[in-house]
């Protein structure tokens, strides 16, 4: 054996190509078998993994479904008994024959059969992910049913989360829809990119919540960014929901203090059914044309500036199409805003407002987002923090809005 290596250099000899194969052929037929292991491991490994998967699956389906079956029934009971009372509260008081005086009660109550309906929806759902979760199980593991199965199951926690948290939101406005104003706090091209990059945050927010955001205004910049923006949310809760978004949020990209964006968020109240019928006087009010560069160069946007005299609120709106519709939407949202620090300050009329107690959001700090030296978001009211930072500013910012509704608890 010790001389094996010595006659496998020889080249060109049949004898050393006769040893050369004897040698190595015992050697190719170990390969073989150890190939075959390998796949079979792979082949088992694979199996693990997708067994391990079946099984999260089928666990988050039930969990679904239990959670479905313990809170769904009641909640329909206390939704079917709101309606009820809110009929005989129409019926005993004739309010039929004052439909404008009563407008309130006949909103609450299209809300409360709203809700009767969707809670009958998601017991069906939940029904509907029980059964063919069970059929799966018949079917020799029907991959495709349990995804099916997943698919309702997702739907159906979706709503309960939604509905337990509306059921904390007891705020005046909370139930309405929302309007975020987002301005660069100065004019450096990181606070311009930051702002578009928040738009995208709370448009991608919005849409996993099965609703769309409409960019109701929007200030491009030179550099690629925006300057301000503003997005509607037009669905009930959007304003509870983000409520707790008022301030400025940073962000911090590198060591390097000139590279750190800022960007200012407002949220006002966009109501969507019955707006609170706020006056307020001419004289009270200053309006002005304003005119900004356009999208495309060349373009010169026109909108409107109303200023609150008493107040000293000022609103922009340049997003619709003729001088009229900005007007009216400026004066929209700055009534919305005065009716929110009428809230604040406890005062009943919006001329009691005391000036030197408003709140400015330009000067409360709210979230710190870092990119550098590491991932974090930093909730400062809450105190919360959040190492998934990529995941929030794709619009999964539930975690975030949910601290801040339980601190207003």
């Amino acid at each position: 054996m010790a001389a094996q290596p010595v006659v496998l250099r020889i080249c060109g000899s049949a004898s050393a190509r006769l040893v050369s194969s004897q040698c190595r052929s015992p050697v190719l037929k170990k390969q073989r078998p150890l190939r075959c292991s390998n796949l079979r491991a792979t082949d088992d490994k694979s199996k693990v993994y997708k067994e391990l998967g079946l099984f999260s699956l089928k666990k988050k389906i039930a969990d679904a479904i239990f959670r479905a079956e313990m809170l769904a029934e009641t909640a329909l009971e206390l939704e079917e008994s709101k309606c009820i009372e809110q009929e005989e509260m129409i019926q005993e008081n004739n309010l039929w024959d004052d439909l404008a005086g009563s407008s309130e009660i006949f909103v609450n109550l299209a809300g409360s059969t709203k809700l009767v309906d969707a809670l009958k929806d998601l017991k069906y759902k939940a029904e509907e992910a029980k059964l063919i979760t069970e059929l799966a199980e018949i079917d020799a593991i029907n991959y495709g049913l349990f995804k099916q199965a997943y698919e309702a199951s997702v739907d159906v926690s979706k709503f309960l989360d939604q509905y337990e948290m509306a059921k904390l939101m007891k705020g005046q406005y909370d139930i309405e829809g929302a309007s975020l104003i987002i301005k660069a706090r100065n004019q450096s091209v990181y606070s311009e990119a930051w702002v578009k990059q928040l738009v995208n945050m709370y448009s991608k927010w919005a849409e996993k919540q099965g609703f769309k955001a409409r960019i109701a205004d929007m200030d491009s910049s030179a550099s690629g960014g925006l300057k301000s923006a503003t997005i509607d949310l037009e669905f009930q809760f959007a304003y509870g929901y983000l409520a707790g978004e008022r301030g400025i949020h940073h962000m911090i990209s590198s060591h390097n203090v000139n590279e750190a964006g800022a960007a200012c968020v407002d949220v006002i109240p966009l109501f969507l059914d019955l707006a609170p019928d706020l006056k307020i006087a001419d004289d009270e009010v200053i309006i002005t044309t304003t005119s900004s560069q356009g999208e495309y160069p060349g373009k010169v946007r026109h909108g409107v500036s109303v200023q609150h005299i008493p107040s000293g609120i000022t609103v922009n709106c340049s997003g619709e199409r003729n001088h009229f519709a900005n007007k009216m939407n400026a004066l929209n949202r700055m009534k919305a805003k005065l009716l929110v620090i009428a809230k604040e300050q406890a005062v009943s009329d919006v001329r009691h407002i005391n000036r030197s107690e408003i709140i400015d959001v330009l000067q409360v700090d709210v979230r710190r987002y870092v990119f550098y030296p590491y991932k974090l978001v930093h909730d400062l009211r809450t105190g919360t923090e959040f190492p998934d930072l990529n995941s929030i500013l794709e619009g999964h910012i539930e975690p975030l809005i949910g601290a801040h509704i339980n601190l207003r608890q």
